[in-house]
């Protein structure tokens, strides 16, 4: 399995370690690669780096995540440029599923979420993907 995690979902792992988001991240993580870019790793950093987030945890606690990331992931050389969503700042999560061979992107955007699949490589939210490879077990 070969991952994009889409910035939304690990600022929302950094904000809430117990959420379903931290949980897919850590899935995804197990499971195989996170994939990263230099573009997804520098909006990753910008974004957890607002001071706006101070209210509602440490900087700490999201250097500690950016480190992680930056630790646990492949880091990939975009081949293509990829002009297809909505959203031409999302279009970076493409470019990197594309070039890295993912087989999921991870993400909350809906601009994102509209194209699954892209390419053959499935577009989940983080309740899907955990549903999907964490399904809980009957008693």
């Amino acid at each position: 399995m070969r991952s994009v995690v889409d910035t939304n979902v690990l600022v929302s792992a950094a904000l809430a370690p117990s959420s379903v988001p931290a949980r897919a991240y850590d899935l995804a993580r197990i499971l195989g690669a996170i994939l990263e870019s230099s573009a997804t790793l520098n909006e990753l950093d910008r974004v957890l780096h607002r001071p706006r987030l101070d209210k509602f945890c440490s900087l700490q606690r999201r250097e500690r995540l950016l480190e992680d990331v930056t630790a646990n992931s492949e880091l990939i050389e975009i081949a293509e440029s990829i002009v297809a969503c909505r959203d031409p700042k999302d279009d970076k999560f493409l470019e990197l599923a594309v070039s890295g061979h993912a087989t999921h992107i991870i993400t909350g955007d809906l601009d994102l979420l509209a194209l699954h699949p892209f390419r053959g490589v499935a577009i989940l939210t983080p309740t899907d993907f955990v549903a999907l490879f964490d399904p809980p077990v009957a008693a």
